[in-house]
């Protein structure tokens, strides 16, 4: 398959170097796992749910994305990941978001740097149950040439040419999916329902029970039930048998190998992360085959239930030992440390310094979803534990061990996972506006830079699912969002962002946040709540019509300069409608389009369309028409009819930003296809000539929410699946660091 740029070239496409950086955060999405190669000081990796893979660069102190290249959006989420012990330059990822999705084992020789793909007949959740669960995959510590891999649903799996192929290892108990788990928790909640396996959750090899160029005898595989669920090999995985005496009723969740032969497991009820009830930590001698309960403190003596998620064991001092509570909600969850192998434990967090400076919206969040938990084989001082909105590091917990606090700071610096809901970039005031899944949303005055107010002052929602600004007077802003049980799911802002306000009241049968626009004069709101018909109101919502002419799920755009006028496209009759009279009806134009049985359709966060529409600024009943599978229409005329771009085969995105110099109409960005070629487009000529401007390092998992910025020629920012906001300049443009 040819890739991008090779695309590009036999297509004769033009195309522009840009530089690409992310809109800054500071983490927020769920990051499920740290690795620490146990040889090689400083080298780290972070795997996370929904935004790929990262490799910490110790020089700069931050994250470096290793998945941008990915332009398939159900290998954006990383089931696992594991290093070659005996080769620092050896690195692979599980990589597949849904279980029902594609597959592959993608391996690098270079640290990540660039990858080589293996697709795999089984299946992977990165973004399912039991998600921080591990690790699946892992490398032989002596015979690097040599892996094994837990899935979910399709047994154990071994290559022994460095990932390049997999055998399914028959020989193994058919645990298969045994148990399955009805949990999800994603922003887009089209996804991650049904039932889901967990199967295999941990392969571990025992590095002393082989040497160097020959297999690794021992071996132990967690399978993710609450009947046996702890095997071992001792022939290099040829053979299995379940660990006699082991805990059952509970699963478990991780095991950690300590430099004395001791595995230390940590336990769930559930594979989590919504939910865990119960758990406990156990304690494993292989030389003698005890057990031994040693729970910090146990969830049936507690206030509320939670479990175990995480464990941890120093790699210098084998009998030091970090676990950490998953879902214990009041106050916090804890991380208890021993330095006795258990048989006492210290509370860190209950008493802990926080520094949240480098993403000051972290201050309304408390440690959750504690699913990893590492220290560092080099410097044991240090410990990092995962959230499911970053990662934290200490570097001072040997202080603990004498009753004194530690000291965490937020390491997310580089790492953004988060899946933009909405953005907008006003004519005046901040650059960028945004809709987060999760966090609600910011106000970017410094795209470089996490906003120092944190998340939306006023109004709060757990999800900003649209935002609109009107025309004329760009300061008064509405958005719609969900959660944090607020009365009215919409709000206002007259400040530019920089405070909200609830709109009065909902429409009648609201059943969720929908999507929202403004009139070009502000004052006129139309919303459309999700599974309701649009409803307008000129009060700031104390007082709802109906729209007249429109049904469920029609989304309504706001016209840029005209006041009276908004525009709806219905994809259940293929037809766009326009109002002339400030939204209270609408009336179907003459404009026709391609039947809806063409269209593949595209999922939007408030409702399923398959087309989205965009209004030119300045430009009066000037309109843009994205078809996702039928191109790009152009109309003049307030949408009585529109022109079909000639080379735009795909609109997935469009946004239009200030013009290019010398030019009089608004640049055009767009995310679709010109031709057969993918990827991301700009015409500065009102899309009579496009030019290409990412590359195949540059793909995203996949774009979408496509805005220009109307006071710099050339920036873009644009949405991803799970790897935050991006934006980009052209390289010939001089950097604006403070913009």
């Amino acid at each position: 398959m040819l890739g991008l740029c090779s695309l590009i070239q036999a297509q004769e496409l033009p195309s522009e170097d840009y530089t690409w950086r992310n809109v800054v955060i500071g983490g927020g999405g769920f990051v499920t796992g740290i690795i620490m190669h146990p040889r090689q000081k400083d080298l780290f990796y972070a795997r996370t749910d929904v935004g790929g893979a990262y490799r910490w660069d110790a020089a700069a102190q931050r994250w470096l994305p290793l998945t941008d290249g990915i332009g398939d959006v159900d290998l954006t989420g990383i089931e696992s990941l594991a290093v070659d012990p005996s080769d620092p330059e050896r690195v692979y990822l599980a990589a597949g978001i849904y279980s029902r999705g594609k597959a592959a084992i993608l391996r690098s020789n270079d640290r990540g740097r660039t990858w080589l793909r293996t697709d795999v007949p089984f299946k992977m959740g990165g973004n399912e149950s039991g998600r921080f669960n591990g690790e699946r995959l892992a490398v032989d510590p002596n015979q690097g040439n040599i892996l094994f891999f837990g899935s979910r649903n399709d047994g154990l799996w071994k290559s022994t040419d460095r990932g390049t192929s997999w055998q399914c290892v028959k020989s193994f108990p058919n645990t298969g999916s045994s148990e399955t788990s009805l949990e999800t928790n994603d922003s887009r909640p089209w996804f991650g329902f049904g039932q889901q396996p967990v199967g295999i959750v941990c392969v571990l090899f025992v590095p002393a029970s082989g040497e160097s160029d020959f297999p690794t005898s021992v071996l132990y595989v967690a399978v993710s039930t609450t009947d046996t669920n702890l095997y071992h090999s001792i022939d290099g995985g040829l053979t299995w048998q379940a660990v006699k005496n082991q805990p059952v009723g509970l699963r478990p969740n991780h095991i950690a190998l300590a430099s004395d032969g001791v595995l230390y497991l940590s336990y769930g009820q559930e594979p989590g992360p919504n939910t865990m009830n119960d758990g406990a930590v156990w304690k494993f001698n292989p030389r003698d085959g005890s057990w031994k309960n040693i729970t910090p403190f146990k969830p049936a003596q507690a206030d509320q239930p939670f479990g175990y998620g995480a464990v941890a064991v120093d790699a210098k001092h084998p009998a030091t030992v970090m676990v950490a509570t998953f879902a214990h909600w009041h106050p916090m969850d804890e991380i208890f440390r021993s330095t006795n192998g258990g048989a006492g434990w210290i509370p860190l967090l209950s008493k802990a310094e926080w520094d949240h400076a480098s993403a000051p919206y972290t201050r309304d969040f408390q440690p959750h979803w504690i699913g990893d938990l590492e220290i560092n084989p080099f410097h044991p001082e240090q410990v990092l534990f995962t959230t499911g909105y970053g990662i934290w590091s200490c570097k001072n917990v040997m202080e603990s061990d004498t009753g004194h606090s530690t000291r965490w700071t937020f390491l997310d610096d580089g790492l953004e996972e988060t899946v933009p809901l909405a953005l907008i970039s006003p004519p005046a005031g901040a650059h960028l506006l945004s809709g987060v899944g999760d966090i609600d949303g910011f106000r970017h005055d410094d795209v470089n830079i996490s906003p120092a107010q944190g998340s939306f002052k006023g109004t709060r929602y757990s999800n900003t699912e649209d935002l609109a600004f009107a025309g004329l007077r760009p300061n008064v802003i509405v958005r719609s969002g969900a959660g944090r049980n607020t009365a009215v799911r919409a709000a206002i802002s007259t400040d530019g962002g920089n405070n909200w306000s609830p709109l009065g009241n909902e429409p009648t049968n609201s059943a969720g946040a929908g999507s929202i626009t403004i009139s070009a004069d502000g004052q006129t709101i139309v919303w459309s709540p999700r599974r309701s018909a649009p409803h307008y109101s000129r009060d700031c919502g104390t007082h709802w019509l109906a729209c007249a002419g429109l049904f469920a799920y029609d989304r309504v755009v706001a016209d840029t300069v005209n006041p009276r006028w908004f525009y709806a496209f219905d994809s259940h009759i293929s037809k766009l409608l326009v109002s002339t009279n400030g939204a209270a009806s609408f009336k179907v134009t003459a404009a026709t389009f391609p039947a809806k049985k063409a269209f593949a359709g595209q999922f939007s966060f408030s409702e399923t369309r398959s087309a989205t529409l965009a209004a030119t600024p300045g430009r009066e009943g000037d309109l843009w028409l994205c078809f996702h599978n039928q191109g790009l229409y152009h109309s003049t005329n307030g949408g009585l009819s529109f022109a079909k771009s000639v080379r735009v085969s795909e609109a997935n995105s469009l946004g239009l930003g200030q013009a290019a110099p010398g030019r009089a109409f608004p640049t055009l960005y767009l995310a679709g296809k010109i031709g057969s070629c993918p990827g991301l487009f700009r015409s500065d000529d009102g899309g009579a000539a496009w030019v290409c401007i990412n590359d195949d390092q540059h793909q995203f998992g996949s774009i979408s929410h496509v805005t220009g910025d109307p006071r710099i020629y050339g920036r873009v920012y644009f949405g991803t699946s799970g790897r935050g906001i991006i934006y980009g300049d052209p390289v010939s443009t001089p950097a604006r660091n403070n913009l």
